[in-house]
C-alpha cells in the first residue's frame, strides 16, 4: 500500500526476504480469510511498521494480476491517508528499515508488485507493467 506523507514522499522499506534478492517495497501482505483489501492494508501496515491508520480511510485504486513467479499473484493497489507517524521495523527477518523518500528519488530495484502499485497511483513514476501483467482500475 502507498502511505504518502502529503509532501511528496512515500514510505518505502528495504525488503530482505530470505531466498529473494534485496529490493525496495511498500508495506503489504496477504489477505486473511474474510478480510477486505482495506482491512488487510490497515492490519499489515500496523503489523509491519507500527503505524495505525483506519481501514475506513484506505482506498483501493486497482487490482493487479501478474505471473512473475510462474503462478498467478493478485495485488490490490491501496492508497492510505497521509501519515508521518514513525515507522518501526517489526519484522527484521524481512525488512532492513523504513524510509520516507521523495517520489522523484525512489530507489531501485523495486519489488515488482510495489512498482505496479506505485504505477497504478501515479503513471508518471514509470513503473509500467511487464507483458503478461494485467491492471484493473477500480472505478468509484
Amino acid at each position: 500500500m502507498i502511505v504518502p506523507t502529503g509532501d511528496g514522499r512515500v514510505l518505502i522499506g528495504h525488503r530482505t526476504t530470505a531466498g529473494e534478492p534485496p529490493t525496495w517495497s511498500l508495506p503489504g501482505g496477504k489477505v486473511d480469510p474474510g478480510e477486505s483489501f482495506e482491512r488487510t492494508a490497515a492490519r499489515e501496515l500496523a503489523e509491519e511498521t507500527g503505524i495505525v491508520l483506519p481501514a475506513e480511510e484506505m482506498r483501493v485504486l486497482a487490482v493487479l494480476l501478474d505471473h512473475e513467479l510462474g503462478r498467478p499473484r493478485l495485488t490490490a493497489a491501496v492508497l492510505a491517508p497521509p501519515s508521518v507517524a514513525a515507522a518501526v521495523v517489526t519484522e527484521p527477518h524481512s525488512c532492513g528499515g523504513w524510509e520516507r523518500l521523495p517520489l522523484d528519488a525512489l530507489p531501485e530495484p523495486m519489488f515488482y508488485p510495489s512498482g505496479l502499485v506505485l504505477g497504478a497511483w501515479r503513471a508518471e513514476l514509470g513503473f509500467a507493467p511487464r507483458p503478461g501483467t494485467h491492471a484493473y482500475p477500480v472505478l468509484r
